[in-house]
């Protein structure tokens, strides 16, 4: 029993670490440039889907990886150039709502070239692996892992330590402020939508392995990386790390309970709730404690 706990934990850390890393360049976007972007799932799906569609055509592996993180960082690049200046001064649901119309055309696209179907995106690293404690992890897995990881801190640091980081910073919600003090508004946009395609190719690319590629799949992943978001209050990027693997566990775990695995799908949002109370509560009794 014990060794079924830890396949379904580990897979749920993988799963997690998709959907904290999917969290981080929602994030990312979100503090620079002010917009949730809804698309995001799609935009990591198309670019899965061609990759999957390279392998049945026997192309080289690292041009299956590049043209999955090109593809997304081009969709990505597309909108935040041409048609998010557009509503950089409208409200943030009339910026979300945009997205999820692209989101929504991305989708239609992929439908019409891919149906759903049975099929599975093989990568090199899912022949590697180890075992620890009783359980095996693929390479696939630890490299989920490990990226999120990593990715997650260099982010940090490079927004911390870099000028363009740090101009990024700047223009979060002051985008009139910044511009009269002579920030490169759209040069710093793009940098930040950059950084969120790439982030968006690599997620989808790694969740379709871990799941299935198939368009919808794919495109809802945009649900647990914005309950991930969430969770970070859509600024702190070690919280929507944080929040991302803890939703990816429970999730996971909860196929182990009869009673609520037919609503595992609901899991992120649940947790989410509960995280954003305890921390509300956890505010309010540091306030109460200072006074």
């Amino acid at each position: 029993m014990l060794g079924i706990y830890g396949i379904f934990f580990v897979a749920g850390l993988a799963v997690g670490a998709i959907y904290a890393l999917a969290g981080v360049g929602l994030v990312v976007l979100y503090r620079s440039t002010g917009v949730l972007n809804l698309a995001y799932g799609a935009i990591g799906a198309l670019g899965a889907m061609m990759a999957w569609q390279l392998q049945q055509w026997h192309y080289p592996e690292p041009v299956v990886w590049a043209t999955s993180i090109v593809i997304s960082t081009a969709l990505s690049l597309g909108y935040g150039r041409v048609a998010a200046p557009y509503l950089s001064y409208r409200d943030p649901v009339v910026k979300a709502v945009a997205t999820l119309g692209f989101a929504l055309a991305i989708l239609g696209i992929s439908y019409y070239f891919w149906v759903e179907a049975p099929r599975r995106l093989s990568l090199f690293t899912d022949a590697m692996g180890f075992r620890m404690l009783g359980v095996r992890i693929t390479g696939t897995r630890a490299v989920a892992f490990a990226a999120t990881v990593l990715i997650a801190v260099g982010i940090a640091v490079f927004l911390k330590s870099t000028k363009v980081g740090l101009l990024m910073r700047a223009l979060a919600n002051k985008r009139d402020l910044a511009s009269v003090l002579g920030v490169p508004v759209i040069k710093v946009e793009t940098y930040a939508w950059l950084i969120s395609g790439v982030l968006a190719g690599f997620t989808g690319l790694m969740f379709g392995s871990l799941v299935r590629p198939n368009p919808g799949a794919l495109t809802f992943l945009v649900i647990p990386a914005i309950a991930a978001a969430i969770v970070g209050r859509l600024r702190s990027l070690p919280m929507t790390l944080i929040g991302g693997l803890v939703i990816g566990i429970a999730e996971s775990m909860s196929t182990l309970v009869p009673a609520i695995k037919d609503y595992r799908s609901a899991v992120p949002f649940v947790l989410a709730a509960i995280l954003l109370l305890w921390m509300q509560r956890h505010r309010r009794l540091t306030f109460s404690g200072q006074d």
